[in-house]
């Protein structure tokens, strides 16, 4: 009985994987940044009347809910920004290295004495 349920529990969850990344695939968040910000966007205008849906199927009375919160940020921007500081990064790491290779000699040379 064991073994027949190793399979069928990799089908499981290979499904929801399959289908998680569908959706996010459909959504348009595997593309530019652009459709990251238009998903998000969508998301945003969603959310709450998907919670007042629910909460009145559950039988709760949501009197008001808070905000979404808003985004001021352009998900390309910074993307590109993250990129610039990693290149940035190893483009000195050559120079700090001997830097650092200088100084801990050094300081080697001070401990020895």
């Amino acid at each position: 009985l064991l073994l027949l349920l190793i399979p069928f529990r990799f089908v499981i969850k290979g499904s929801l994987a399959g289908a998680a990344v569908y959706v996010v695939y459909d959504q348009g968040l595997l593309g530019s940044g652009t459709q990251g910000a238009e998903a998000l966007k969508k998301a945003q205008a969603a959310l709450p009347p998907a919670i007042q849906e629910w909460a009145s199927y559950v039988g709760w009375e949501v009197r008001t809910l808070p905000p979404t919160p808003k985004f001021d940020f352009s998900l390309s921007d910074s993307w590109n920004k993250g990129v610039q500081t990693v290149m940035s990064a190893l483009s000195v790491a050559p120079t700090r290295a001997c830097e650092y290779t200088v100084e801990g000699w050094k300081h080697v040379k001070d401990l020895v004495k």
